[in-house]
């Protein structure tokens, strides 16, 4: 699809950015062992992530997704959770392959990128400062940085008005349905990544991509008839 209208990038951060997985795990499991429960398989952990920490304590403690634990039980879970994950933010967490480079080449388009994820704000931002990448985005929103965070075009849309571009005229990047609902309702373009958390052919997203390199690419031909993709 064209992309020449896209004037700036919005990215999700776990499952999109990062490989976060073995740390959010780490850091649940620590907290059911204080809590006197068996630890949980990392990739149940996973099926469990996406709309911010809160709600992965709820299901992480249940072993459910959609069941809530009562309030004290949750509030001695979350602060658990939060002591261990913060002292142990990117002990395993890496960025996905390229994410580094193309970062690079984005910017090098002039186009402004910024995060939108549902993770807490006190744990995307000192997290992306360990990885070295936090200085690349103009704007770090994280999941209680506005009233409604994803599937909610708020995020999206606070973000459009802060960078003085139109909704349609932003892309957003991510792995999840969040993402995809939070572009939509948005009136952005959706992007999907096709190693992240989900399946990226179930989402329904514009268009998929294998890499941020890969979408760099696509942005750069769209901008520059002239440069042609080799077969």
């Amino acid at each position: 699809m064209n992309l020449k209208h896209i004037k700036a990038v919005a990215f999700d951060l776990d499952g999109t950015l990062v490989d976060s997985i073995a740390d959010l795990a780490a850091s649940a499991n620590a907290m059911r062992e204080a809590m006197n429960l068996e630890p949980l398989p990392q990739a149940r952990v996973a099926s469990y992530v996406g709309d911010g920490v809160g709600s992965l304590v709820h299901r992480t403690l249940t072993d459910s997704f959609d069941q809530h634990s009562d309030e004290a039980t949750w509030t001695q879970g979350f602060n658990l959770f939060i002591r261990h994950y913060r002292q142990h933010l990117a002990v395993h967490t890496r960025m996905y392959p390229g994410v580094a480079d193309a970062l690079g080449l984005l910017r090098s388009l002039d186009l402004p990128l910024v995060v939108i994820t549902n993770k807490s704000q006190f744990l995307a931002v000192p997290l992306l400062q360990q990885l070295g990448i936090d200085s690349a985005f103009s704007m770090i929103l994280g999941g209680d940085s506005l009233d409604e965070k994803k599937p909610s075009a708020l995020p999206l849309l606070h973000a459009a008005t802060v960078l003085d571009v139109k909704p349609q005229e932003m892309l957003l990047v991510g792995d999840s349905e969040n993402d995809i609902a939070c572009a939509r309702r948005a009136g952005a373009v959706a992007a999907a990544v096709s190693y992240g958390y989900r399946d990226a052919a179930t989402l329904g997203a514009d268009l998929i991509v294998g890499s941020l390199v890969d979408l760099y690419s696509l942005l750069k031909q769209s901008r520059d008839p002239h440069v042609h993709r080799r077969d």
